[in-house]
C-alpha cells in the first residue's frame, strides 16, 4: 500500500498508508532505522454503540495537509456511530517528537463516554528481537527501548487533571499465535499488562465524556531519544510547553519555510502554485539533516525486493539539490554536497548508493564482467551530475568565492576521474545506466559527463587554474565530438540510447531502444535545443513512449519490464512515470516561443497533479489502466522534477510576457545564467 502524507523534521520521518495507519517511523536518520518496519500501528475509537479502527470501511476519510505546511488534516467520520473526528499530526521542528491532535465530535443528542486507542507496533533498530515495552508510572507513559533507542507513548485527555492514560496494555505479537495488544482494545477494556519483552507492541487508552452535540480535543505524542533521560526531558517539555504550542510552531515554521521560495509564484495559476509548494514540502521530508537526500522511504517495497529505496543515490540527490538550489534553499543542498565530498573515493568517483549515515549501500552491480575481468560497479553519471550541480550551487547561492575547498576536495579528483575514464574514441567507458539495468555507454551518461567537465572547467577558470580550465574544456569537446560520431543514427535521423561493447566483434553495438532519458542530450547542454537531430529525437520519443490508454503519461523506454502489467507494448510501452512525463514538459517549455506554446507543457504538469494522491504525494510510476500508484510513493525525484519544470515554466512565462527584457529573467534560472550548460 502506497505511503502518503509524510511528516518529519530531518531526524524523524513518519509515513502513513492510504488508510492513515502509521507504517514507517524513521529515527534517528531519515531513511535509516525504520523503527516500525512496515508493521501497522492502529488508531481506534470505542463508544457505547460500538468500536472501530480508522481503516474500517465505514470510516469516511479526507486525507490532506493544512495548507503550505507539514501538519496533516485527516477529516474522518463514522456516520452510523454518530462520531466525526479530525486528526492533525506533525513532527516538531525543534524536538524529536511526533504530535497528534484529535478533535472528536459527538453527533448524537446524548452524553457519551468515548475512548481513544493509540497502538504502536515497533521493530526497534528495524527488527523485533529483544525489544522491551513497559508502563512507566513516573512518566505515565508506555516506554519502548532497546540499546540506544527509546520511544515513549503518552496522551492527554481534556477530562484528566494531568497527562496520563486511562488504561494501557503491553504484550507480544507475531509469535505463539498472538496478533498484538490492539486486539485487547476492541472490547473497550485494556488488560493492563505492565511489561513485555521480545517481539512486542503496546496500546494506551484515553477516555473522555462528550456532552450531546459537542466537540472535545485530545492529544497523543511519541518522544524519540537515544537514552531514557532524553525521553524524560522531552516528556517534561510536553507537559510544560504543551503539545498545542509545539504543533502550532511546527505549522508556522513550514508555512514560513515554503513561502521563502525565490520565485514569483504569484504569477502561476493557483493549482500549479499550490502543488509546487507541496512538492517542496514533501521533498524536504526525505532530506536528512546530515545531508543525505533519500530516494524514497516507502517500506512497502520490501514485499517486492526485500530491500528499499531508503538510500542516497548521488544522481537523485544531485538533481533534487539542484531544484532546491534554484528555489533558494542553499543550506539544504550544501549539506548534500558536503556528504558527497565526504564519501568520494580516492579514485575520484562516487559509489552506486549510500546509507543515510554515509556508509556504502547495498548493490547488485557486479565488479567483474561476463569474461571475469574487473569493471567498476558504478553509474558514472552520479559523479558527473554532482560535479555539474555543485557549480550551479555556488553560482546560484553567490558563494563561488568560497568554493576553493570544494574545488580541491571534489572538483579536481572527480573531473580527473571523468577525464581518465574514457576510451580511445573520447567516449566515457561503460558504466551502469541511470535505470541500473544495463552496462554500456549511455546517452544520459555521456551528456552528464560533458556537463560535469564543463562545470569543472569553469571552477578551474574561476580559481585561475588555467591549465586545468583549458584541459577540462578540451576533454568536454572531445566527448561531444565522439557523441556526434557514435551516438547518432543518420539512417533514423535520431540519437541512440546506448552503445554496448561486443568482445567478439571488438566494437560497440548500437542500442536503438527509445528511452526518455535521452532528453539529457539537450538538458545537460551536450547539444543545442534547436539542433534538428535533437528536435527529431524528442518528437519520436513522445510518439513512441506515450501510453495509449485513458491514463496517458510517458514510459521510461520501449518494453519496460519493471512492474510491467501488460505485454501490449504497442499500446503500453511501459508504465507511465512522473519524471519521464515531466522531462517532456521541460522540453516543451524550453522550446516555447510564445505563451500559447506553454499550454501543452502546462497540461503535462497537470497530468502529474491529477495522478498524484490527494495529498500531493507522487509515486515513481502509475498503473497504465487504473492510475493507481506503483512502486514506491512518494518518490523524491518525482517531486524534484515537478519543482524544476515549474521553475522553468515560470521563467519562460516571464520572459515571453515581457518580450525578452533582461528584467524578465528570474535570477534563479540557471539556464539563463549559464547558457552553455543547460
Amino acid at each position: 500500500m502506497a505511503r502518503d502524507l509524510p511528516i518529519g523534521n530531518g531526524n524523524v520521518l513518519i509515513n502513513f498508508d492510504a488508510a492513515y495507519n502509521i507504517r514507517d517511523m524513521y529515527y534517528p536518520l531519515v531513511g535509516q532505522e525504520n523503527q516500525s518496519s512496515d508493521h501497522l500501528s492502529h488508531f481506534g475509537i470505542w463508544c457505547p454503540e460500538g468500536f472501530f479502527w480508522i481503516d474500517d470501511p465505514e470510516v469516511s476519510k479526507k486525507l490532506n495537509y493544512l495548507e503550505d505546511s507539514l501538519v496533516t488534516n485527516a477529516d474522518c467520520a463514522h456516520e452510523r456511530l454518530g462520531l466525526s473526528f479530525v486528526i492533525r499530526d506533525g513532527v516538531d521542528v525543534q524536538q524529536n517528537v511526533f504530535l497528534r491532535k484529535v478533535k472528536v465530535e459527538n453527533r448524537f443528542d446524548v452524553e457519551r463516554e468515548i475512548k481513544l486507542y493509540f497502538h504502536l507496533d515497533l521493530q526497534i533498530y528495524g527488527n523485533g528481537v529483544g525489544d522491551t515495552i513497559y508502563y512507566d508510572p513516573e512518566l505515565n507513559s508506555l516506554l519502548f527501548y532497546k540499546g540506544h533507542r527509546y520511544m515513549s507513548l503518552s496522551c492527554l485527555s481534556p477530562d484528566a487533571a494531568k497527562a496520563m492514560p486511562s488504561g494501557y496494555a503491553t504484550g507480544q505479537k507475531g509469535i505463539h499465535g498472538l496478533e498484538g495488544t490492539w486486539r485487547d482494545a476492541e472490547d473497550g477494556h485494556l488488560g493492563g499488562n505492565a511489561i513485555a519483552q521480545g517481539s512486542v507492541d503496546g496500546v494506551i487508552e484515553l477516555t473522555m465524556k462528550l456532552p450531546p452535540k459537542s466537540v472535545k480535543e485530545a492529544w497523543f505524542w511519541v518522544c524519540f531519544g537515544r537514552t531514557k533521560q532524553e525521553v524524560e526531558r522531552l516528556e517534561r517539555l510536553l507537559r510544560t510547553a504543551t503539545p498545542q504550542a509545539l504543533l502550532q510552531r511546527t505549522h508556522d515554521h513550514w508555512v514560513k519555510w515554503v513561502n521563502q521560495d525565490a520565485h514569483q509564484l504569484s504569477l502561476l495559476k493557483p493549482d500549479l502554485e499550490s502543488f509546487y509548494k507541496r512538492c517542496l514540502l514533501i521533498t524536504r521530508t526525505n532530506v536528512d539533516n546530515r545531508g543525505a537526500i533519500i530516494a524514497a522511504n516507502d517500506s512497502d517495497i520490501l514485499k517486492f525486493a526485500k530491500d528499499t529505496y531508503s538510500y542516497m543515490w548521488p544522481r537523485d540527490g544531485a538533481l533534487v539539490s539542484h531544484a532546491l538550489d534554484r528555489a533558494g534553499y542553499y543550506e539544504l543542498s550544501r549539506k548534500f554536497f558536503d556528504f558527497c565530498i565526504k564519501v568520494l573515493t580516492p579514485e575520484g568517483y562516487l559509489m552506486h548508493k549510500y546509507n543515510p549515515d554515509s556508509s556504502v549501500g547495498s548493490s547488485w552491480h557486479p565488479w567483474v564482467d561476463s569474461r571475469g575481468n574487473k569493471q567498476l560497479a558504478i553509474q558514472e553519471d552520479e559523479t558527473a551530475l554532482v560535479l555539474y550541480t555543485l557549480w550551479h550551487h555556488h553560482k546560484l547561492a553567490g558563494t563561488i568565492e568560497s568554493s576553493r575547498e570544494d574545488y580541491e576536495k571534489f572538483v579536481k579528483p572527480a573531473a580527473d576521474f571523468l577525464v581518465r575514464y574514457r576510451d580511445a574514441s573520447g567516449l566515457p567507458l561503460p558504466s551502469y545506466d541511470l535505470w541500473e539495468e544495463r552496462y554500456g555507454v549511455l546517452a544520459f551518461t555521456v551528456a552528464s559527463v560533458y556537463a560535469g567537465l564543463i562545470a569543472a572547467a569553469r571552477f578551474a577558470e574561476y580559481h585561475q587554474d588555467k591549465v586545468r580550465s583549458i584541459y577540462y574544456a578540451d576533454i568536454a569537446g572531445q566527448v561531444k565530438k565522439a557523441a556526434e560520431q557514435h551516438l547518432y543514427a543518420p539512417d533514423q535521423n535520431r540519437f541512440l540510447r546506448a552503445l554496448y561493447w561486443n568482445y567478439e566483434q571488438n566494437t560497440y553495438v548500437p542500442d536503438y531502444t527509445l528511452d526518455m532519458s535521452m532528453y539529457a542530450l539537450f538538458d545537460f547542454g551536450l547539444f543545442e535545443l534547436e539542433d534538428p537531430r535533437i528536435v527529431a529525437t524528442m518528437k519520436i520519443l513522445k510518439e513512441k513512449l506515450w501510453v495509449q490508454t485513458d491514463i496517458g503519461g510517458i514510459a521510461r523506454y520501449e518494453n519496460d519490464y519493471y512492474h510491467q502489467v501488460t505485454n501490449d507494448i504497442a499500446k503500453v510501452p511501459g508504465n507511465p512515470w512522473f519524471i519521464c512525463t515531466l522531462w517532456y514538459a521541460e522540453w516543451l517549455v524550453a522550446s516555447a516561443k510564445t505563451v500559447q506554446d506553454l499550454l501543452e507543457a502546462e497540461k503535462l504538469m497537470r497530468w502529474a497533479i491529477l495522478h498524484a494522491a490527494p495529498s500531493g504525494a507522487m509515486a515513481e510510476q502509475v498503473h497504465p489502466f487504473t492510475g493507481e500508484p506503483m512502486s514506491v510513493s512518494p518518490l523524491t525525484w518525482s517531486h524534484a522534477s515537478f519543482i524544476k519544470v515549474t521553475q522553468e515554466y515560470l521563467s519562460k512565462l516571464k520572459l515571453l510576457t515581457s518580450k525578452g527584457t533582461k528584467q524578465a529573467v528570474d535570477a534563479s534560472e540557471d539556464k539563463v545564467l549559464e547558457p552553455v550548460v543547460h
